[in-house]
């Protein structure tokens, strides 16, 4: 079974191609077009490009596309990507404006270009569907919550991805298989001792989550993807009155405002240097006192995030690190762990230092494992697509056709 798997941007278009056989799965094609103004050529590049390296004959030899959507609103989980998702997807726009008009657009694109392959969006919001009321919800007045103002959580497809490949690593091969069919069959009681897992998705783009027994309990981020840690040139968590106070302060205009705090704060906005850690890491060192405080207020709001999971779990099994920055960067899981001691958690900084692709780099007296897990969202995406497309009714050809 071939599944593509489509990562659509503002202007750009990312494609992912895996060969599912029994039990075995293979990452087979890889590619991307950036500066992409008409969707429905880049698909057709792209089917040219898996034609051309022998992955392909026709789009016959594709059995399903899977793609990453971002904010549906009450519209989540693993769907096929009909007129309903679309409808969900620009709804919500004004959340994700970034991601949601795309996906919409190239949706529709793929199915006009493939009228019979199957299509699934795989929302970033699925693995939060069993948070809590407690911990998914703002302080809001009863009509902003009936609008869905609420948390939503994103990042899931990694997140998950830590959930099943913890759960392995830590020999509970009964959670890891539990969140395997998380989406098809729900969540169900794992007898045993508990599993708390704390997973840290460091990239461009950060969350932290508290995961119990395969199933998140809470994330960083809320109702957007702004929101929670500092992002790249997005601002996180912010107080509500800064908007209303910023306004009338510097006369600008909300549309203003919006722009300035998704495309000029965060990393960016702290720093002055940059959004991007390597050269932000490399200005601090250079003793650029800006650099230097960008990082501290990074550092310090993964530091909470964790502070906050660790205690609604009441202890960690392991703390996790994922995604570009999580994984590439010792220094930053050694400022992250520092001075955990006391809550048993003790970093091998030889071993830390080495940053092997996946590893636990925790010393031999540390109750807590602290676990290096490179991010895979889109085999989290193929998997789930080939799940969902397994689990549709067979489609019933009419006597005579």
């Amino acid at each position: 079974m071939n599944i593509l798997v489509a990562n659509l941007g503002s202007t750009s278009f990312k494609y992912r191609l895996f060969r599912f056989e029994g039990c075995r799965e293979q990452l087979v094609a890889k590619g991307g077009y950036e500066r992409v103004t008409d969707y429905g050529r880049a698909i057709d590049d792209c089917l040219d490009a898996l034609r051309s390296g022998g992955h392909v004959r026709d789009a016959g030899d594709l059995h399903g596309v899977g793609f990453k959507t971002v904010q549906g609103g009450a519209v989540t989980g693993c769907l096929t990507a009909d007129e309903t998702v679309e409808r969900a997807l620009e709804d919500t726009a004004d959340l994700a404006p970034a991601h949601n008009p795309p996906y919409a657009a190239g949706i529709r694109r793929f199915r006009e270009k493939f009228p019979g392959v199957p299509l699934v969006a795989l929302f970033e919001t699925a693995f939060y569907q069993w948070v809590p009321t407690y911990a998914n919800s703002y302080a809001v007045p009863p009509a902003w919550r009936a609008a869905g103002v609420r948390r939503y959580g994103f990042h899931g497809a990694s997140h998950k991805f830590v959930a099943e490949r913890s759960a392995e690593l830590l020999d509970r091969p009964d959670i890891a298989a539990m969140v395997q069919g998380l989406y098809q069959y729900g969540p169900r009681p794992m007898p045993g001792a508990e599993l708390r897992v704390i997973s840290c998705h460091l990239g461009g783009s950060s969350s932290v989550t508290g995961i119990r027994d395969g199933i998140a309990i809470g994330t960083s981020m809320g109702l957007s993807p702004q929101s929670g840690l500092p992002q790249n040139n997005r601002v996180g968590d912010l107080d509500s009155a800064a908007i209303p106070y910023i306004q009338k302060k510097l006369d600008l205009s909300l549309a203003e405002i919006d722009r300035q705090l998704t495309k000029e704060a965060g990393l960016l906005g702290l720093s002055g240097v940059s959004n991007d850690l390597r050269e932000i890491r490399a200005a601090a060192r250079a003793g650029d006192r800006r650099a230097e405080t960008a990082i501290d207020i990074f550092v310090h709001s993964i530091r909470h995030w964790i502070g906050a999971f660790w205690i609604e779990l009441g202890g960690c099994d392991a703390l996790v690190f994922t995604a570009g920055i999580g994984e590439n960067n010792a220094w930053l899981r050694e400022a992250v762990c520092a001075g955990l001691g006391d809550l048993g958690l003790y970093l091998d900084c030889e071993r830390n230092e080495s940053s092997p692709a996946e590893t636990d780099l925790s010393s031999s007296d540390s109750r807590t494992r602290v676990l290096v897990i490179p991010a895979n969202e889109e085999l989290v995406v193929a998997r789930e697509t080939r799940r969902h497309i397994a689990a549709l009714p067979p489609v019933l050809v009419p006597a005579g056709a």
